[in-house]
């Protein structure tokens, strides 16, 4: 995806849209635009790291029993089978990517 040519989404409150931005035998990079009050529930990956990148807005990530707001350009590393999700807890519009590499069941 050429960020040149990014065009912010419109999500209304409380909803969630994503979309496969790569993806190969040993990663996937997937968009998540978050409405106002939207939520990626507090998830785990056993076998692989997850990174996100808050490319706009506010993103309150979700890690273990802590919570932080992170601006954007914002980056937040996950390790292997640590608990992280994000919500947005704004009046706009917040994006970020989530890297998961490797993919599960690839190794």
């Amino acid at each position: 995806m050429d960020l040149d040519q990014y065009d912010p989404p419109i999500v209304g409150p409380d909803a969630i849209e994503s979309t496969e931005l790569f993806v190969n035998d040993d990663v996937l990079v997937k968009l998540f635009a978050l409405g106002p009050g939207a939520e990626l529930s507090a998830h785990e990956h056993s076998d692989s790291t997850n990174v996100f990148h808050v490319l706009e807005g506010t993103v309150t990530v979700i890690r273990e029993e802590t919570e932080e707001a992170i601006d954007a350009p914002g980056i937040v590393f996950h390790e292997r089978g640590s608990a992280h999700g994000a919500r947005n807890d704004t009046d706009d519009v917040a994006v970020l990517t989530a890297s998961l590499c490797p993919l599960p069941g690839s190794g």
